[in-house]
């Protein structure tokens, strides 16, 4: 993208102008015969080149070559040592504007053919006018010019290897983070598997064995029982298929082998054995039980992943969890102080970006799966808050009872 430097590049960029521009008078005014209207017209003429090349590549450099040429035209040196027509600022501020056209993306085919026309200004001048300069000095500015080709070429390849770099790195992230995503979304259906294959294997018990447990059933009542429990092994068979899909074959284990999931009853366990661990966690009010399988798991693993990001990200400040059930809704809180010995935040000042870890992730899809919401934020005073909304229906036990730690 062609435009002015930024930063220290922009203050560096208008003093070489500038350098130039000065430089430019005291090289015509000194070395050779010419108006002074017209050494201030080449020398504006000359910083204007240099300063155009940020901007208009092309346009430079014809600037630039144009300035060379009326140069050679309008100026005699006064002595035969002097360069010309390529005088020492004409050469240096001609090879600068071909090295910034270059990096700023001209192609090489089109980098050689400025070269040559480069290169042609000044075979015409000496042809035109061999009393005026030498060959000697269309050699050293060829040498000069073709540097500044290089140079030029380099730069611009260097910048398209780091955005191409920077480019791969952002794909790379967006790769990892949607495996990630992935990964965790197979890792809870596997844990939903065991919840669903339980209910199903109810239903295949209490199909199988209702034609002997009721009393005077009918033949085509008994042929529908026989046809759900069909229907029900059916499903569990396609469950163990698509879990096989599923499956990480080398880190996760063989079918059969996942236990049975956790639920809110199981949650005092899980405080207790992270303050066996030497976290200072405390459980809240007492828990309801009583729900579906899929809410109780998805609160337990949020509060279990919540725990696990306190102790990892805020070691030895105070975890405080509870779960509370208003209406058709629980709501999972999980809320950290600061670290001890961390400073405070003064009043007023920004509350850092909520995390997007990979545990957020997960939270956010298990959550999502049973249509809730989960919102992850550091709070005001530097610690850390983690609330999940998880809507139940009615409870399949009777009344609201708990465990507090």
């Amino acid at each position: 993208m062609n435009k002015w430097p930024r930063g220290r590049w922009a203050w560096g960029a208008a003093l070489g102008v500038a350098a130039l521009l000065v430089l430019t008078v005291m090289d015509l005014g000194q070395h050779y015969e010419v108006q002074l209207g017209a050494v201030l017209a080449l020398a504006m003429a000359r910083a204007l080149a240099l300063g155009l090349a940020w901007l208009r590549p092309r346009a430079a450099l014809l600037v630039s070559l144009v300035t060379t040429a009326v140069t050679a035209a309008v100026t005699t040196p006064v002595s035969s040592s002097e360069p010309w027509p390529w005088g020492t600022t004409a050469a240096f501020g001609h090879s600068f504007v071909v090295a910034i056209a270059g990096a700023r993306g001209l192609g090489r085919r089109e980098q050689v053919g400025w070269w040559v026309a480069t290169q042609a200004v000044g075979v015409v001048a000496v042809e035109l006018a061999p009393d005026r300069g030498s060959w000697r000095g269309l050699i050293t500015m060829a040498v000069l010019s073709a540097v500044a080709v290089v140079v030029g070429d380099l730069i611009h390849t260097r910048g398209q290897t780091n955005r191409r770099l920077a480019e791969q790195e952002t794909i790379t992230k967006a790769e990892r983070a949607e495996r990630e995503r992935l990964q965790e979304r197979a890792r809870i259906a596997r844990e939903l598997h065991d919840v669903v294959a339980h209910h199903l294997s109810v239903v295949v018990v209490r199909a199988d064995s209702a034609p002997h447990r009721l009393a005077d059933v009918p033949e085509n009542v008994r042929v529908e029982f026989t046809e759900i429990a069909n229907a029900a092994r059916v499903s569990l068979t396609e469950m163990r298929r698509v879990l096989r899909l599923l499956r990480e074959p080398v880190e996760q284990p063989p079918m059969g082998e996942l236990g049975p999931q956790p639920g809110l009853a199981e949650l005092a366990d899980l405080v207790e054995s992270t303050r066996r661990a030497g976290a200072d966690v405390r459980l809240i009010g007492e828990v309801p039980t009583g729900f579906d399988e899929t809410a109780e798991l998805t609160a337990y693993r949020v509060v279990q992943e919540a725990l696990s990001n306190a102790v990892r990200h805020a070691p030895h400040a105070a975890v405080q969890v509870s779960v509370k059930h208003a209406g058709n809704e629980l709501e999972v809180t999980v809320q950290n102080a600061p670290p001890p010995g961390s400073p405070t935040p003064p009043p007023g000042s920004p509350t850092p970006a909520p995390g997007s870890g990979h545990g957020l992730t997960g939270m956010r899809e298990r959550v999502a799966l049973v249509e809730g919401t989960v919102s992850a934020a550091p709070t005001p005073e530097g610690g850390y808050l983690v609330q999940a909304i998880i809507p139940v229906g009615q409870e399949v036990a009777s009344g609201d009872h708990g465990h507090g730690g």
